[in-house]
């Protein structure tokens, strides 16, 4: 190596090493956190010997914001996983509060301060460093200085990502020897596996850098296909929500049947299912909407207007730590699921926070978990997956894992949507275990894939069953039989 170039990648290092925002502890927090966390916008500053690296769309000027957080194992072998969340433009911090990060909000009664943190012992970064990506562009604290660039869909943000990946990359060039692995879920189940060719596509062309990319997941997977919701009702039957005699009544084209498929497509074009459908649909909607549907066994909350004491909260946290609160959301009880939800909200737009975090001034004026108002556009131009393309990515180890009590997107239709993959069977359907007890059933095929059902979990697995979601986690990544 010259000495030209030896100076060049030690220049590339320092100027990346100096845009890095290292937190020793979060907001709230009691203490420092159990490994580092590194967060911002991959952006390079300009210079004299590097390109301007700026964002992920040069023409309307996006930039996506992340967190890193490396293992508390060995950081310098352990793999590294890029999660995406799922749901309408909803920040990637749900994933990192609610589900495998490494601190939980701590539940108590809102007085109007900073909601506490604590240490969330089943994180899954006990086993890989985790890059937790607010995307697409006005999800979390992800911006564009353009309106146009909020313009986005399947498509365009998984495009960013890539570059957001190489980027990334770029700027951390001590992670790529670690295997890389991408995973989501819900909505973006269907993004992770064309995220994950893109990628693959760049390193057959010889782009630089080369991630060592081994694998995705997907948990509770939208797969962007009529399976998806088919199995609705069928799970629900299944379950005791709607009873025989409704089940029995509901035209063929209701139920899921592996078998008809092909017969419920033609009953649907020849438009002989609708009027049925009109005639149950209310009946089984009313009966369904009875349980919470990402668990049906917790309580079913429904949001509420603010009380007074929000409203005086919110007087004081407007005046002494944030800036706008233009889309307060409802304040459920708080032995709902949702409440850290309501939480998140005041932890993630007080000012010390975003000043910790370094967030851009004059970027995202007020930061919501989703963008449940639409009020952004969004093009679900991908469709579904491809199983074509599925399985054409089968020499990187793939993973489906489905809540068993999640009615959003039952594992029925998962499951289903595997098996139509028609890979041959290496370990047929058995029980996976945990402390000597049953956590869940799984199957592995030929190709890499394997699909598990989680005991007790729902819609977002890790957030009910953190235990089990982590033994899960760690074993599938260790390339161990579940």
């Amino acid at each position: 190596m010259s000495v030209r170039l030896a100076c060049l990648l030690l220049c590339c290092r320092i100027l990346a090493a100096a845009d890095r925002t290292n937190v020793a502890t979060l907001p709230g927090l009691d203490g420092a956190l159990p490994s580092r966390l590194e967060t911002g916008y991959v952006r390079r500053r300009p210079s004299v010997i590097l390109p301007p690296y700026v964002t992920v769309d040069e023409e309307h000027g996006a930039e996506l914001f992340y967190y890193f957080v490396e293992s508390e194992g060995d950081p310098g072998t352990d793999p590294v996983l890029l999660w995406l969340n799922g749901g309408n433009r909803c920040s990637v911090l749900s994933a990192l509060f609610f589900e495998i990060g490494p601190v939980k909000l701590v539940i108590e009664p809102y007085n109007g301060g900073l909601p506490r943190l604590r240490y969330h012992p089943y994180s899954w970064t006990k086993v890989t460093s985790i890059i937790f990506v607010d995307s697409p562009v006005g999800a979390g604290f992800s911006f564009s200085r353009d309106p146009g660039g909020y313009n986005v869909g399947d498509v365009s943000s998984t495009l960013q990502l890539v570059k957001f990946v190489n980027k990334w990359f770029v700027e951390h060039p001590e992670f790529l020897a670690n295997p890389l692995y991408v995973g989501g879920e819900s909505y973006a189940g269907k993004l992770v596996p064309f995220l994950v060719q893109k990628i693959s596509e760049d390193t057959e062309a010889g782009v630089k850098p080369v991630p060592n990319l081994k694998g995705y997941l997907v948990g509770n997977p939208s797969t962007g296909e009529s399976i998806d919701h088919d199995t609705v009702v069928p799970y629900a039957h299944g379950v005791g929500i709607i009873s025989d005699q409704l089940y029995e009544l509901s035209p063929s084209c209701m139920h899921f049947d592996r078998r008809n498929q092909d017969d419920i497509g033609e009953l649907r074009e020849r438009g002989l299912c609708q009027s049925q459908e009109r005639n149950l649909r209310s009946s089984n909607e009313q009966l369904i909407g009875e349980v919470w549907g990402a668990h049906i066994l917790y309580k079913n909350c429904i949001d509420a207007s603010p009380k007074p004491d929000d409203a005086t909260a919110g007087r004081k946290i407007l005046k002494e730590e944030i800036v706008v609160q233009n889309r307060l959301p409802p304040r459920p009880a708080m032995d709902c699921q949702t409440y850290p939800n309501y939480l998140s909200y005041f932890w993630a737009n007080s000012n010390i926070t975003r000043e910790t975090l370094r967030i851009k001034k004059g970027t995202v004026d007020e930061w919501v978990r989703c963008d449940d108002d639409g009020l952004l556009p969004y093009s679900g131009d991908l469709g579904s997956i491809n199983k074509r393309l599925f399985i054409q990515l089968n020499y990187y180890f793939s993973f489906m894992y489905s809540g068993d009590h999640d009615s959003i997107v039952p594992f029925l239709g998962t499951q289903a949507w595997v098996r139509s993959l028609n890979y041959p069977i290496l370990d047929d359907w058995r029980a996976w275990h945990t402390d000597g007890q049953s956590a869940g059933f799984t199957v592995t095929y030929a190709n890499s894939l394997t699909f598990a059902t989680i005991k007790g979990g729902g819609h977002t697995a890790p957030e009910y069953q953190p235990e089990r979601c982590l033994a899960m986690f760690g074993r599938w990544i260790s390339e161990k039989p579940l």
